[in-house]
């Protein structure tokens, strides 16, 4: 299997690669997007002689230092942060929403070329596509076209494994920029087209966005079978296994109970001072989760919720991640966790991703209707059943995914 950083160096992208070393190239990148021989994507456009001007950044930063919803110093902080000996970068993650698409001035007159590569986690939570997609709409804006360097979906690209519902309209945020199920099957370029296209930009060379697909891979494996080490994109992401449970682990961000920050298992764990973590996983094992071993655990994080408490919740060890559905899962685990201590289990009510009028739970669900059946009791089944199931169209859509990415071959 080959990225398209690997490709770069092959024939297939020649034509591209003249075209870097003959443009003033914007990429948009971080340490992690690394190819087969672990070099990181700016030191291989080095190594072609890609003129590049200027590093564009997501969340977590170029090194992925920074914690979730943590500002990146860059443009909107007072100027430029400078990478060591190397090029300024502006960083798409500062402290405010616009910043989080680039700023016209760096793009129309400094850039001729925006190239993309990022490592993606499979999950619509994962910000780092919705940057992707917020680049190539600023770039063609301003009439400079986009390449996606794409790389596979770790999670696989089995079609049958797609859970979650779209998000209802009013419901999109910097956690879900456009409506697509909570675990989508698709790589990023495959993200970007579908909505690139619906928006009515040209695909494509001689488009506004053009993409170097992946060559070689089997959409039924995960990244377990890619024969190359899981460089971890972010502080909290830090194994396959913690990607494998994210699409659902992450809904514990909208509540009070840890989701394991500030421990070396984040994901993985969840619970808090006030929940019995043996009673939980009981509860859990009797509704059953395909695919998974639930146990018991006591752990205290470090940082994040509940720092310096002893917790009481469960670990979730996936065994089959094509079998296991983290949203199912996940959802029944804090259904169970409320219906546990009412008394003490909350829906967090601060602002989060920059958003102040809806709730995080909510954001992140794709609707309020989930939040609203745990306040009135539902049936804990009832509650998966909002939110887990998915209308079949997305497994149509992303049997398209490839037919797309032809069209916008680079």
């Amino acid at each position: 299997m080959l990225t398209g950083v690997d490709l770069l160096s092959t024939s297939q992208a020649s034509a591209l690669r003249r075209r870097l070393r003959n443009a003033r190239v914007g990429v948009l990148t971080h340490a992690c997007a690394i190819d087969r021989r672990g070099r990181r994507t700016i030191d291989v456009l080095e190594e072609l002689g890609a003129k590049t001007t200027v590093l564009f950044t997501p969340e977590h930063g170029f090194d992925g230092l920074a914690q979730a919803e943590e500002p990146v110093p860059g443009k909107d902080s007072g100027g430029d942060e400078q990478l060591p000996g190397r090029l300024p970068v502006v960083s798409l993650y500062g402290s405010t929403k616009a910043s989080l698409s680039p700023d016209p001035n760096d793009l129309a007159g400094r850039i001729d070329l925006l190239l993309i590569d990022l490592v993606e986690v499979g999950s619509r939570f994962y910000t780092y596509v919705w940057s992707a997609l917020l680049a190539i709409r600023a770039a063609a804006a301003a009439g400079v076209h986009s390449v996606v360097l794409d790389r596979p979906n770790p999670l696989s690209g089995a079609p049958e494994t797609i859970e979650g519902r779209p998000q209802e309209p009013e419901f999109t945020s910097f956690v879900g920029l456009e409506p697509i199920p909570i675990r989508h099957a698709l790589t990023l370029g495959e993200v970007v087209t579908l909505f690139a296209e619906r928006d009515g930009l040209a695909l494509g060379a001689g488009g506004a966005l053009g993409v170097v697909a992946v060559a070689g891979w089997e959409r039924h494996r995960t990244a377990a079978a890619w024969g190359r080490p899981f460089a971890f994109p972010s502080p909290n992401m830090p194994t396959l296994e913690t990607a494998f449970v994210y699409p659902g682990a992450c809904l514990v961000e909208g509540t009070n109970l840890s989701e394991g920050r500030g421990t070396t298992l984040p994901f993985q764990i969840v619970g808090a001072p006030f929940l019995d973590g043996e009673q939980l996983a009981e509860s859990l094992a009797e509704l059953g989760a395909p695919g998974a071993l639930v146990r018991p655990i006591r752990f205290r994080p470090m940082f994040g919720k509940h720092a310096q408490q002893i917790c009481s919740g469960v670990m979730v060890h996936v065994t089959e991640p094509l079998l296991f559905r983290p949203v199912a899962v996940y959802t029944a685990l804090i259904a169970l966790a409320r219906a546990q201590r009412p008394d003490q289990f909350a829906f967090i009510d601060r602002p989060y991703e920059f958003e102040t009028d809806r709730l995080a739970f909510d954001l992140l669900s794709g609707s309020a209707a989930p939040r609203l059946a745990m306040l009135e009791d539902a049936r804990v089944n009832d509650v998966v059943a909002l939110l887990s199931p998915v209308d079949p169209v997305w497994r149509e859509i992303t049997g398209e995914a490839e037919s797309r990415l032809a069209r916008a071959a680079e």
